[in-house]
């Protein structure tokens, strides 16, 4: 495996920005020589480092010729926001801008939607969730673990009793939100009847989490709305003790087994 920092220009944002990668040096077994790719995302407070320095992930991803890409948001929560006009496009910028500069970058990533997946914690969960709803024809699967999965679960504190502007900032008031293109229980009912391809979803939340509630609203949506969903639920709180052990058990559902 190679581990590459990459940093380049966004024209999307305006901004200078990167990317930690993770890239098969092996050839791939494929007729088509091309390897496919995780989109890995972090939470709040984190940047692309953070899965290299908390988890193992790059020792997981050994042996199976499996790219991972792991982008650095900020504290974008991976949508449009509504407080920097022409500079604040993050859902344009991971949906489209990223992928398309990774297969620029290193040609030998796949381009074919079953070949792409997303995942990611907490704010990431969110945004993996975000992407695989609102870009379905980008990606063939998505994982979330302790993900923010349900915002509007939390609208009412968050966007009209807060008196913290950030989230208005990122979302805009509750009657914005709620219904819009980034609450992601109102886009699931929306995704179903679209007509574009749908992915397969995996949610994780430990039962002392914090966004335990919101992982119980979303999962009961999705299933009701009858998506592949696979939802599991197990001792655990908000902490990377669990996500480094749940990481393995993504690769796993994704089709990349454990080594051991």
């Amino acid at each position: 495996m190679a581990l590459l920092n990459v940093r380049f220009f966004s024209p999307t944002l305006g901004m200078q920005t990167e990317m930690n990668v993770i890239l098969p040096q092996s050839e791939s077994s494929r007729s088509d020589g091309k390897f496919p790719v995780l989109f890995l995302y972090h939470g709040m407070s984190d940047d692309c480092s953070i899965w290299l320095r908390r988890t193992s992930i790059e020792r997981y991803a050994e042996g199976k010729g499996l790219a991972i890409v792991m982008p650095s948001a900020g504290l974008s929560w991976y949508v449009n926001q509504k407080c920097m006009g022409n500079f604040g496009h993050f859902f344009d910028f991971f949906s489209r801008e990223l992928p398309a500069t990774v297969r620029t970058l290193f040609p030998q990533i796949s381009a074919d939607r079953e070949d792409n997946f997303v995942a990611g914690l907490s704010m990431g969960g969110y945004g993996a969730f975000n992407m695989a709803i609102n870009a379905s024809e980008n990606f063939s699967a998505a994982a979330s673990l302790s993900g923010a999965v349900d915002m509007a679960f939390r609208s009412k504190e968050k966007l009209q009793n807060d008196p913290d502007p950030y989230w208005k900032d990122i979302f805009g008031n509750e009657e914005e939100f709620l219904g819009g293109q980034f609450d992601l229980a109102a886009r699931a009912e929306w995704l179903k009847k679209s007509g574009k391809p749908i992915p397969r979803f995996y949610m994780w939340c430990g039962t002392e989490d914090f966004l335990y509630e919101q992982n119980l609203s979303m999962s009961d949506k999705m299933r009701k709305l009858g998506f592949d969903l696979t939802y599991e639920e197990s001792e655990g709180s908000h902490s990377w003790v669990y996500w480094d052990k749940k990481i393995r058990t993504v690769l796993d559902w994704l089709g990349f087994p454990p080594n051991d």
